[in-house]
């Protein structure tokens, strides 16, 4: 069976990755989009641990149906870490492209609303002299639940090697506040949009299909079953794998026999 994460080596290593990062660049901290959900609590809580309160700046970025306990509970969040925070108000750009969002283009309306948030966060890095903080969790990265070019895109992603269960794990460690950790993980896409209903399987079946099928390689329907995963959950988690493989890779270039770019050239004198 799947092991069980060390959540205190998680975060060691964690916050190490973060520093190291930081120093390796002439920036002067963070910037994270807070929805007020659990992975970008975490995420930023980490961020704090690692490089402190002063360098990591929290952007609460609402559409105008957004709930408004997501800005409630991001602004719960910036007074338990002490960081610094902005409010942008998406409605105005969003509005401006979709005169109105129904059932029919609520999804496509959503992913802007993700790039929106995305390109916001990156104009204010710029401005700030900041790295972008990522916030896509493994379970997400795996099944594709991410808006390509949207919240998938960041200049670091400190969380994308937990699963939804580890980030639950880690959230009780770091003292993310109870409102936040027990809330239903929701994009608030639309009105009463929950991830677990939109996906089909409930986080904690995922999670435990994904250590099975993706960390330990078994890809037997049979010794699944066995295992006590229901077939529906085990299609539909490797269906998701599948089908949202792009969103896990560079755009593609055609091979024309050159070599490949270096990450950084050394000058001989």
């Amino acid at each position: 069976m799947a092991q069980t994460l060390d959540i205190n080596s998680a975060i060691e290593k964690i916050t190490q990755f973060i520093r190291d990062k930081l120093s390796e660049t002439d920036m002067t901290g963070y910037v994270i989009g807070l929805s007020g959900g659990i992975d970008s609590a975490v995420s930023a809580g980490l961020a704090v641990q690692a490089v402190g309160k002063e360098k990591v700046l929290g952007v609460l970025m609402p559409y105008r149906t957004s709930s408004e306990s997501s800005v409630a509970d991001a602004k719960l969040l910036v007074d338990k870490l002490g960081i610094g925070h902005r409010l942008v108000d998406i409605s105005p750009m969003i509005d401006a492209y979709f005169p109105s969002i129904n059932e029919h283009n609520r999804l496509r309306a959503g992913n802007k609303m993700a790039r929106e948030r995305m390109s916001i966060l990156f104009d204010i890095a710029s401005e700030t002299n900041r790295l972008v903080l990522g916030t896509g969790n493994r379970t997400e990265i795996c099944l594709g639940y991410t808006t390509w070019y949207g919240d998938a895109a960041c200049s670091i992603n400190p969380v994308g090697e937990l699963y939804k269960t580890d980030i639950r794990n880690i959230a009780r460690q770091l003292g993310i506040p109870q409102k936040i950790l027990t809330k239903a993980p929701s994009a608030d896409l639309w009105e009463g949009q929950t991830d677990e209903g939109e996906i089909g399987v409930r986080y904690e079946q995922i999670d435990g299909l994904l250590q099975r099928i993706v960390d330990d390689g078994i890809h037997s329907v049979t010794a699944l079953e066995k295992e006590g995963f229901s077939k529906n959950d085990i299609e539909r988690v490797v269906d998701l794998l599948n089908r949202n493989a792009f969103k896990r890779a560079l755009p593609e270039i055609p091979s024309l026999g050159r070599r490949a770019i270096p990450a950084k050239i050394q000058l001989e004198k």
